[in-house]
């Protein structure tokens, strides 16, 4: 809703001040600039981005338009999550838990946070992160240099569609002045139509180099800035996960391990030490 309101305020402001100036509205919308200009960009993203990245870029796009990317419910769900399967493993050990990692879609626990299951990536973050302590293959200290590895791997990609947004508001000035030279280009062959007809043609132009710089600085640019921050908040979901297994499986007591996880998340959302604590009793007696 915010993005919203931020493009509707960018919207109003300019065509605010365009009119308040005495300008024409009409004057601004010739079809040929804006086909020239956005065929463009749609063009340069095409070629820039394979198909995996588009839909990855559509999807970031789409979380953009939340208040918030990560609601801070999913926080608490995976605290509780973590929680419930940490206290499960301490009281019967690691095998205790092997049929919840290896099939979380039955698993009782995960069933209860559908925040962590029906989410591809944070399921198998957690369930490939807690698979080769089970199975023994890996020791709990060398387990915290392959979630590190796995985190860095996921802000690189998430990264990916903030660099294809940025060359595509980087490339609109200059797709705006070719759009403005093509339009100048097609005024010079309608000089002998007449002074108002050459001034219809130059402004038609001048739209598409206006378009360009406001494309770019008014909703290209601030669209990669938000999912850059967005991705700040969805790296903090992982690293919530990173730390309670690392916490747990390095010889921490659940609860400790789970005030390790909640130490990631971003001071804004972050509940409290004592409502973390309050909340894991009341999991231990809804038990």
């Amino acid at each position: 809703m915010t993005l919203i309101i931020g493009f509707l305020v960018v919207l109003g402001a300019t065509i605010g001040g365009y009119l308040e100036a005495g300008g024409n509205l009409a004057a601004m919308f010739p079809i040929a600039e804006y086909i020239i200009l956005f065929g463009i960009a749609l063009g340069l993203l095409i070629i820039a981005s394979p198909m995996s990245l588009l839909k990855n870029l559509g999807r970031k796009i789409k979380i953009s338009f939340r208040n918030q990317a990560v609601p801070t419910e999913d926080y608490l769900d995976a605290l509780k999550l973590l929680y419930e399967l940490f206290t499960k493993a301490r009281r019967g050990g690691l095998i205790a838990i092997e049929d919840d990692v290896v099939t979380p879609n039955e698993s009782q626990i995960f069933q209860k946070y559908p925040s962590f299951l029906n989410d591809h990536e944070r399921r198998e973050f957690l369930c490939n992160g807690l698979k080769p302590i089970i199975d023994g293959r890996l020791k709990p200290e060398q387990l915290a240099h392959m979630l590190e590895g796995d985190l860095e791997a996921k802000h690189e990609d998430a990264h990916l569609p903030v660099q294809t947004l940025n060359l595509v508001g980087d490339s609109l000035p200059g797709i705006g002045i070719v759009a403005a030279v093509m339009g100048i280009i097609n005024t010079m062959g309608s000089i002998s139509e007449g002074a108002e007809k050459v001034g219809i043609k130059v402004g038609a132009a001048l739209v598409g180099t206006f378009l360009g710089v406001f494309a770019a600085y008014g909703f290209v640019n601030p669209l990669g800035a938000r999912i850059k921050l967005n991705n700040v908040y969805e790296m903090q979901y992982f690293a919530l996960l990173m730390k309670g297994i690392v916490g747990f499986t390095g010889g921490m007591a659940p609860l400790m391990a789970v005030e390790y996880a909640r130490r990631a998340i971003d001071p804004a959302f972050q509940p409290s030490s004592d409502e973390v604590e309050n909340m894991v009793k009341s999991l231990g007696s809804a038990s």
